[in-house]
């Protein structure tokens, strides 16, 4: 059962089911023992649990850091380059894990983008090409007791100015290569 603070409004249509099925059983990540609980259709919001068991314990018997760090990898770019489209790319910029303390109990992170946060992005991309943006993730029990905090920062730029940018960084980096600059 899952705990009330993952409680939603939102819905999950057999789109989102499906894709949500499906990364569960991906090998990459049914090996990090995490399991998404739920998918909203428009991709702000997702659900996930990690239990402690064979594939995610330690040799001091608690919730693996890599179980932690790697259960909450992908999400957050997902959801934007669902959520906003092929008019953008999206990737992982970088990320760092705090861990509060030793999880010896089932986990539950929940994932949110807010609807001033899908603003604050467009609008950002829209003015400058490109932008980052910060997220905080939580693995906490059903008690809402943090056990982990992750920070993911994700990049998106609009996708002519990526490829653009990443032209000229390839070309600067082959005429320096070349003794040209």
């Amino acid at each position: 059962m899952k705990p009330d603070f993952l409680t939603t409004d939102k819905k999950e249509s057999f789109s989102s089911w499906k894709f949500r099925t499906l990364m569960n059983w991906y090998p990459m990540y049914f090996g990090t023992g995490g399991k998404i609980l739920f998918w909203a259709s428009d991709s702000s919001e997702l659900h996930l649990r990690l239990r402690l068991n064979i594939w995610t314990y330690n040799f001091v018997g608690t919730i693996f850091g890599g179980s932690l760090f790697s259960a909450a990898d992908p999400f957050y770019m997902l959801m934007l380059y669902k959520a906003l489209g092929s008019k953008y790319v999206v990737w992982d910029r970088s990320a760092s894990i705090r861990f509060r303390k030793p999880g010896r109990s089932t986990l539950y992170a929940k994932y949110l983008i807010t609807e001033d946060d899908f603003s604050q992005i467009k609008k950002s991309v829209e003015e400058k090409g490109d932008t980052t943006h910060n997220f905080t993730i939580l693995w906490m029990d059903k008690d809402q007791v943090v056990y982990a905090e992750i920070e993911r920062q994700c990049y998106i730029a609009e996708k002519n100015f990526y490829q653009q940018k990443k032209g000229d960084t390839q070309s600067a980096k082959l005429e320096f290569k070349l003794g040209r600059k």
